[in-house]
């Protein structure tokens, strides 16, 4: 498999962020991602005025994030053509997005904001739909305005990377339970706006520059050939990253408190492997192995939504003989670092 490394969810000048795509692009480049995907809210004006595609060695794609009338139940479409109306419900508009062959992930689906009146939480309400693809379980942004309280504010913009710790447990909750059903793909989104505010009426400050985004929570796709960072590959290149979204062939990683790439969950039986998002058939017992790119690292196994097992080690193994949803949990320096999606063993 070959890993490439990317940023989800950001925003332009072409809905509420203050970056023109060419600065967003090339922020990008000098933070050394393989791709981004852009998310502007309820247009795709980047992808209609060709934007979207190779610069040097990192991909641009294009997708939006849409919401519904009460601006609530935000989904991140990738894959798509066409906006939709903010006027249909969320349960249509997940529908209508997987009818048409895109895929989609609930944005901050537990948002949280009480003590910042201007700036509203906007979570995911509509739970009574199946089409959606996964969940966003890692969001920079939702969780540094959720700490921004009076007692820390001051080190939350000092250290904007610093003071992000880990997913909502809520968050991660929730999508352990739904894979106990069927595959919900996580994934990491930095939400990136670059806000621009301004102080004392003479001082301009940015909230926070893409560049420093992009350093934290990243995506980490697994695809099955070496991508080409040309013009004439480029559909074959985006068609890899969406695939490996969907499949669950990814990992999400706070990549600020180490380079993640060569974390490895597969599974092993006699005569297969099975990489993440995979269902695999257990007839006695199953091996499970991992692999990180430093020593001394927790690796925590989850089963259904609850610890197992524990390793500290640059590496695992775990025999499993019991059905269920498993994923692990990677910490590095006392932090939360690495999630892994789900591999599903059936009987």
């Amino acid at each position: 498999m070959f890993e490439y490394a990317g940023a989800i969810h950001m925003h332009s000048v072409f809905s509420d962020g203050s970056g023109e795509v060419g600065d967003i692009i090339k922020a990008a480049k000098e933070s050394g991602l393989d791709f981004i995907i852009l998310t502007d809210h309820n247009t795709l004006r980047a992808l209609k005025e060709g934007f979207e595609g190779p610069y040097d060695n990192t991909l641009l794609l294009v997708g939006c994030e849409i919401n519904d009338k009460e601006n609530k139940n935000h989904y991140l479409a990738f894959g798509i053509n066409e906006t939709y109306s903010t006027r249909i419900s969320a349960k249509e508009y997940v529908k209508q997005i997987k009818e048409s062959g895109g895929i989609g992930f609930l944005a901050h689906p537990h948002e949280k904001r009480t003590h910042m009146k201007e700036h509203p939480s906007y979570p995911w309400t509509e739970w009574g739909t199946d089409d959606f693809d996964g969940i966003e379980i890692w969001n920079h942004m939702s969780e540094w305005m959720e700490n921004l309280t009076e007692q820390n504010k001051y080190q939350s913009f000092l250290h904007p990377l610093r003071s992000i710790t880990k997913p909502p447990e809520e968050t991660l909750k929730k999508w352990d339970e739904l894979n106990m059903k069927r595959r919900v793909v996580g994934i990491g989104g930095v939400d990136a706006h670059a806000h621009k505010y301004n102080l004392l009426g003479f001082l301009e400050v940015e909230i926070f520059p893409y560049k420093v985004l992009f350093k934290s929570i990243r995506t980490h796709v697994l695809v099955p050939e070496e991508i080409k960072m040309d013009k004439d590959f480029f559909p074959r290149a985006k068609a890899l990253v969406y695939n490996s979204l969907k499949e669950g062939l990814c990992f999400v990683a706070n990549d600020y408190h180490g380079d993640s790439k060569g974390f490895r969950f597969f599974a092993e039986t006699s005569d297969r492997i099975f990489n993440m998002g995979s269902f695999v058939k257990c007839d006695g017992k199953v091996k499970l192995k991992v692999l990180v790119p430093v020593d001394n690292a927790v690796i925590k196994l989850i089963r259904n939504g609850n610890e197992i097992d524990s390793v500290t080690s640059s590496s695992a193994e775990f025999i499993v003989k019991e059905k269920g949803a498993y994923r692990v949990e990677v910490f590095h320096l006392d932090k939360a670092w690495i999630y892994s999606n789900h591999i599903h063993i059936t009987v």
